[in-house]
């Protein structure tokens, strides 16, 4: 059951009760500030690369994160990469993605 539908029915109905009352229905914009970037990719061979694709979704603190060692190297960033693109649809080009898992597997 989509537990969503009450809720907006319910917004709805809320709406159409306060314009039925004369009242109009606005709603005050959210403002929010931003916390300071914390983490950095590390540097290393296409940085620029990785900087220019991988933080358009996430900050460096996401691979700063990931497992580490000897068998989380070439083949777990290609798969990292992959899923980054056919599981959450980040749009990195063709051409980027073997430069992105070289950095990867090279710089952490």
């Amino acid at each position: 059951m989509n537990r969503r539908v009450p809720f907006v029915l319910f917004l709805s109905l809320g709406a159409v009760a306060a314009v039925g009352l004369g009242r109009a229905v606005t709603a005050a914009p959210v403002n929010y500030k931003l916390p300071e970037e914390t983490g950095a990719f590390k540097p290393g061979p296409n940085l620029e690369v990785v900087q220019n694709n991988c933080t358009a979704c996430h900050s460096a603190d996401y691979v700063n994160i990931q497992p580490r060692g000897p068998k989380f190297k070439k083949d777990f960033w290609q798969a990292e990469v992959t899923k980054m693109i056919k599981v959450y649809g980040a749009t990195i080009d063709d051409a980027d993605v073997p430069k992105i898992v070289e950095y990867l597997a090279t710089t952490y």
